[in-house]
């Protein structure tokens, strides 16, 4: 296996483009429920899966605000539903925001959030940047438990089907399975 030369980013610009990936082909996948199905939930996760895609998409927004102090030129409205449009806009929005903060962030990197009536937090941002793609990884579960209990297959979001649509995967075998 090669080195990383230092600098090297690619992993983390990997990680981050695969959560983006992940988002927006969940988003689309959604768009195509009915009213009925986008308010569906189970025991255990967020809520239904229009809360749920809601939440970790302002989160993710919330997440860039916290250590930048930046919002996208047209907010997220909070915990409204107000279509798949927007929340693919804040997806892509974030994500870009976040893969720059994630390769910009060093051990020595801190966020500190001061917002009013709120006590003062600090925290490392790569500790941010762990939050940011676990917090997604676990609602874009919830959401696909929900929609295999509506008796539909969700969408694959795995690293391999990313390798696969970026062109990355290759076999020399056909009959080779992963």
């Amino acid at each position: 296996m090669p080195e990383n030369t230092p600098g090297d980013t690619s992993v983390l610009t990997r990680l981050f483009n695969h959560n983006t990936w992940a988002n927006l082909k969940l988003l689309d996948f959604c768009a195509g429920l009915s009213e009925e199905q986008l308010d569906a939930t189970v025991i255990g996760s967020f809520g239904s899966i229009r809360d749920t895609l809601v939440h970790f998409v302002s989160s993710e927004v919330d997440y860039v605000n916290l250590a930048t102090d930046r919002l996208p030129a047209v907010p997220l409205p909070g915990d409204d539903f107000r279509g798949f449009e927007a929340l693919k806009e804040g997806v892509r929005w974030a994500g870009d925001e976040l893969l720059g903060l994630a390769i910009a962030a060093r051990a020595d990197s801190l966020v500190r959030v001061t917002r009013p009536g709120e006590p003062i937090f600090e925290y490392p941002l790569a500790g941010l940047m762990v939050q940011v793609l676990n917090h997604s990884t676990e609602h874009r579960t919830q959401i696909s438990t929900i929609i295999t209990q509506l008796g539909i297959e969700p969408p694959a979001l795995s690293g391999w089907k990313y390798m696969r649509e970026m062109g990355e995967f290759r076999t020399e075998n056909s009959n080779i399975r992963t």
